[in-house]
């Protein structure tokens, strides 16, 4: 198939994406501004709508694929954004700024995302992704939320970064409204279109709808936690900009990859369990190693930020490799 016909296929791929990321914003901002008009505690807010909100590009977009029939796209998105988040996210934050290590990641937020990590594995080893399996999904994602109140609520630690925080704020009641329905709009159309777009280049060239969940998609929606994690290390709020991405990798598993087991039930390539998830559970567990090797001299050092980038570039040839 010629590039020219290809043409619609590579515009709504890209303007999906593009609309995407910013409704997703616009989306997050509206919904927490409404949460807050309607007298929902900060705390709550945080944990809830814009946590969540940093998966809401990966959920809308693997419940267009799971409705469409490609669900190899949906599970491979979710796999995907947590492993492009931790090696390509993280790799260029770390280049960006040494991030500081606090304690609270080694004891409380870096073992809920392993033990998340490895009850995903648990679910996804029969090669099966079917409502019972979302359900397990869901109710540790409820588990999850709970203990991570707890410990926010104990700390009184901020979760929302001070610029993001004061717009939600200053936004009027009729704003906020607009954007909540606006951006969820936007994020339908946005994301049946990144759908339509990627599936068609995907058959075009006899790729599976799997590798580009795993690569294209997933890159894309993990923009936004790339352009918040950026935008907080060079604000100096590091915190922030290392819990987006350990947050919207507990979120990815937990509320996207339960999507198409609800909608759409499947089988999954054995690909997705020895090569994607195990590439994912290796990156999580190094950068287990990476946080614990780096608390004593109490940052990550910006070298560790090539090793990542090169770890996602290696996979990327992987998969390439794969589907040729």
């Amino acid at each position: 198939m010629t590039l020219t016909a290809l043409a619609p296929a590579i515009a709504a791929l890209l303007a999906g994406l593009v609309i995407l990321v910013w409704s997703a914003d616009r989306f997050v901002h509206g919904a927490a501004a409404t949460a807050r008009f309607m007298g929902i505690s900060p705390l709550v807010i945080g944990l809830t709508i814009v946590s969540l909100g940093t998966s809401a590009p990966e959920m809308f977009v693997s419940t267009m694929a799971a409705l469409d029939g490609a669900g190899g796209l949906a599970v491979g998105n979710a796999i995907g954004s947590n492993i492009a988040n931790i090696a390509l996210v993280l790799g260029i934050t770390a280049l960006v700024a040494a991030i500081p290590i606090q304690k609270k990641l080694i004891k409380k937020e870096i073992p809920i995302l392993l033990l998340v990590t490895i009850i995903a594995g648990l679910v996804l080893a029969d090669l099966k992704l079917d409502l019972f399996d979302a359900l397990i999904l869901i109710i540790a994602l409820i588990v999850a939320v709970y203990l991570l109140f707890q410990q926010t609520s104990e700390s009184g630690e901020a979760i929302i970064d001070e610029d993001e925080q004061a717009e939600i704020d200053a936004m009027p009641k009729k704003n906020a409204i607009f954007w909540l329905v606006a951006g969820l709009i936007a994020l339908m159309v946005s994301s049946k279109m990144l759908v339509w777009g990627a599936t068609s280049i995907a058959h075009a060239f006899g790729i599976s709808d799997l590798i580009i969940g795993l690569t294209i998609v997933a890159i894309g929606t993990s923009l936004p936690e790339l352009a918040a994690s950026v935008a907080s290390a060079l604000k100096g709020h590091h915190d922030i900009a290392i819990g987006n991405i350990i947050g919207s990798n507990i979120f990815n598993l937990l509320a996207v990859l339960p999507i198409p087991g609800i909608i759409a039930p499947l089988v999954i390539d054995s690909a997705v369990i020895e090569r994607d998830y195990m590439t994912m559970l290796g990156l999580t567990i190094g950068l287990v190693f990476i946080i614990a090797l780096s608390y004593r001299r109490g940052t990550i050092p910006r070298f560790t930020g090539i090793i990542l980038l090169a770890a996602y570039v290696a996979y990327m040839a992987l998969l390439y490799s794969q589907s040729i």
